[in-house]
């Protein structure tokens, strides 16, 4: 390896397995442990030769880990929490917030929740009182623990929760009342929150991109980045852009070196002045355990950097981790710790080597060093990501690349935003507004990563996952080393090119041409959009969750909603309407004539509100129309009571006329709701029905018969729990000599015209909720 001392990296190696089976195994089971590495570690010292001192090493720290671990692990489940969270017992809790709150699922429709984490003080329950220590985490309300900072010290009551395991978390408490006796945070804490805040208001005015990017850039916070968006940086591997890591910091320390060196400062004012530099960025970014660990590998990867000695680097990344094992032994078990661990060791150990191999199959300087880099992080932090997601990116690595010229000047204006802001806020917004140029760029390689065909590839999840992936890459990688083996691979990229670039321009792409209608594949729900032309489309339900239905109307272009239309208020149906809104403008919003369930109307209503909207109530008779879209409501007539489901026969059912095709949207009526529109002589003639209720087993056959129907659309999620498509609804659609097509088994499916309908399968794959 040229050079590089290595003799360091297996003891840390060690330790960090060792920490993370102890953390995941009881106590007695790492002391046993402890005692054969310690036995193991004498042996081989006795040796007295150089490779018995070597695994002297390792042995012995292995078992000084083993015992750590064990020990914190005993201390954690001899806390009197832990009992009374096996019984969900109710206790109040003296805690130090220790972390940003950080937004979390809710388990109750219509809240919004955080988790908060904290350091455990003191903890009253059963009539006795306990002085605590350790680590603890409160799931509470957003509103009332959302803005808490990490310092702040309070008193919070709530219900105990078992912890999941695999961490040194003692107990967990949902709160659902609002913190008591809430302290003023540090002073440090106060400055880093001036800053962030100062940050976010001189970024007001940019794109949503742009505007939820930098924060995440500078200072690790993506509350501000759309769900969509989120799920791009995903697709293409960039996510570690929005997570403040060692890149993070030796970007900054790096932009203070080179101005120094620029005026001719001297190494002594350089150090001290990056230094402080480095410092600064830990306060803007919070001095929490992860962004400390990152200021540690930025350092690390800086000195390489600078001295171009990375024969000192590497054992400095072996003794960060070994003592941040020691420190801090849930990093073990954090995937960030161990992406950037993994990527700052391929920065220091591989890409050097791979730059200079490029350069010698006469690869441009520069974009040796680019492909270089953005390979070998790639190639270290792939297995783990297809361990924890289940896919591989074929798009991250060109992803990086093309983003890598952006991330420094995006991060280094967005850090001088946040300085000058408190100084002067006409001033920070001028810079945020050139930061967000760089920031528009990554947003743009982002999207356009993910809509390409086949870009993340499904992958087994797990350790077996992990193992096969990292077995494949070493493959790969030792094959292409081989002049012969890189021809091979070369002429057979050159021949797939041929092919396949003809092939996607004569074949339609996604959206198809002419399109009219598409069911787009949400999952278990409804998803419907209708082609006004322009850009304009009018939606009708929204699926159960924002980013499905946001993607689908972004691979359809679409740029602004004419109408969004919710068939009745179930989760399944309007749970996703915050994704509609996501970058585009809605024009209107209507349902039908019920507002319940209460949450569907209160999640409806909210995201209409936010926008200056007001939820119409549309009943039969209304008629609505804009551009190639006419849209004709046949029922009901009034809400139902006293029903099997008041709320699905309460559904709007509307045809829809769009360039000539009719369609028929049924949302979830049942039966009552279907026999009674076909006993009121409403004629119901359709070329394209969207099937009621993702394709239930009760149904009126007469009701489906009157349609005429040539294609039927169920749009269902796969593998649901209720069964549906039911088999004999498909046997009744086919008897009556529909064409059936499922968005569980096509993805999304799109109808061209009367006479001409196409499906099309999503040329994007994401997971989708099935229940």
């Amino acid at each position: 390896m040229n050079g590089i001392d290595v003799r360091l990296a297996p003891a840390a190696v060690a330790v960090w397995l060792i920490t993370w089976l102890g953390l995941n195994v009881a106590p007695a089971t790492s002391f046993v442990l402890a005692g054969f590495c310690g036995v193991g570690a004498l042996i081989a010292w006795l040796t007295r030769t150089p490779l018995g001192y070597a695994l002297a090493l390792v042995a012995g720290a292995a078992a000084a880990a083993a015992l750590a671990i064990g020990w914190r692990v005993a201390a954690r489940d001899a806390s009197p929490l832990m009992d009374l969270a096996r019984h969900h017992g109710s206790a109040r809790l003296t805690v130090v917030v220790a972390g940003d709150p950080h937004p979390i699922a809710s388990a109750i429709p219509g809240q919004r929740e955080v988790a908060v984490p904290v350091t455990l003080r003191s903890a009253t329950a059963a009539g006795r009182r306990w002085r605590l220590s350790g680590s603890g985490l409160v799931l509470a309300p957003l509103d009332s623990w959302g803005a808490l900072l990490p310092s702040q010290r309070l008193v919070a009551d709530g219900r105990l929760l078992p912890p999941r395991g695999g961490d040194l978390t003692v107990a967990v408490l949902s709160a659902r009342s609002p913190p008591l006796d809430v302290s003023a945070p540090s002073r440090l804490q106060r400055l880093a929150g001036g800053l962030r805040a100062g940050l976010r208001r001189a970024v007001a005015g940019l794109p949503d991109g742009p505007r939820g990017l930098l924060p995440g850039l500078v200072d690790g916070d993506t509350s501000g980045l759309s769900p969509a968006l989120t799920a791009d940086f995903q697709t293409t591997g960039l996510t570690h852009l929005t997570a403040v890591s060692g890149a993070n910091c030796s970007i900054v320390a790096g932009a203070v070196l080179f101005l120094l060196r620029w005026l001719r400062a001297g190494p002594r004012t350089s150090a001290v002045c990056a230094g402080m530099a480095l410092i600064g960025f830990v306060i803007l970014a919070r001095p929490s355990p992860s962004v400390l660990r990152a200021a540690v590998m930025g350092a690390l990867a800086l000195v390489a950097l600078a001295t171009g000695r990375p024969r000192a680097a590497v054992p400095g990344l072996a003794a960060t981790v070994l003592a941040l094992m020691f420190v801090s032994p849930a990093l073990a078990a954090d995937p960030g710790f161990a992406m950037s661990a993994l990527a700052t060791a391929a920065l220091l150990l591989v890409a050097p080597a791979w730059a200079r191999r490029l350069r010698s199959w006469h690869v441009p300087a520069g974009l040796a060093e680019a492909l270089a880099i953005a390979t070998a992080a790639h190639v270290a932090s792939a297995p783990l990501v297809a361990a924890i997601s289940g896919q591989v990116s074929l798009v991250s690595i060109p992803a990086n690349v093309l983003t890598e010229p952006a991330v420094a000047p995006a991060t280094v204006l967005g850090v001088l935003v946040a300085m000058v802001a408190p100084i002067s806020l006409g001033a920070a917004t001028g810079i945020a507004w050139i930061a967000g140029w760089p920031a528009r760029w990554i947003v743009a390689v982002a999207q356009h990563g993910a809509a390409m065909p086949d870009a993340v590839l499904r992958w087994p999840q797990g350790m077996g996952g992990a193992l096969l992936l990292a077995a494949v890459i070493g493959a790969t990688v030792w094959l292409l080393w081989w002049r012969p083996t890189r021809r091979v691979a070369g002429a057979g990229m050159v021949g797939a090119a041929l092919v396949v670039v003809p092939v996607q321009l004569v074949a339609p792409g996604w959206p198809p041409p002419g399109w009219r209608f598409v069911a787009c594949d949400v999952g278990q729900g409804d998803g419907l959009v209708l082609n006004a032309g322009g850009g304009n489309v009018v939606v009708v339900d929204a699926g159960l969750q924002s980013p499905s239905i946001d993607d689908c109307l972004r691979t359809l272009h679409a740029r602004r909603v004419r109408l969004l239309l919710a068939s009745h208020l179930d989760a399944d149906h309007v749970d996703g309407a915050p994704g509609v809104f996501d970058g585009r403008r809605v024009d209107a919003v209507a349902t039908g004539p019920v507002r319940s369930p209460p949450t569907g109307w209160a999640t409806l209503s909210a995201a209409a509100a936010g926008h200056g909207l007001t939820v119409q109530q549309w009943v039969a008779g209304q008629r609505w129309r804009f551009g190639d879209v006419r849209l004709e409501v046949l029922a009901p007539t009034r809400a139902s009571h006293g029903t099997t489901s008041d709320s699905n026969n309460s559904s709007l059912i509307v045809r829809a006329t769009v360039g000539g095709q009719r369609i028929l949207l049924t949302g979830d009526a049942a039966p009552e709701e279907q026999h009674a529109l076909v006993r009121s002589g409403v004629d119901l003639r359709a070329d394209v029905l969207k099937v009621p209720h993702h394709g239930s087993e009760y149904f009126d056959q007469g009701f489906l018969a009157a349609t005429g129907a040539r294609l039927a659309v169920i749009s269902v999620g796969a593998h649901n729990d209720y069964g549906q498509p039911a088999p004999t609804l498909l046997a009744a659609l086919r008897g009556l000599g529909m064409r059936v097509k499922r968005t569980d088994e096509e993805g999304s499916i799109a109808t061209c015209s009367v006479r001409r309908v196409q499906s099309v399968s999503s040329h994007r794959a994401r997971a989708s909720p099935t229940s």
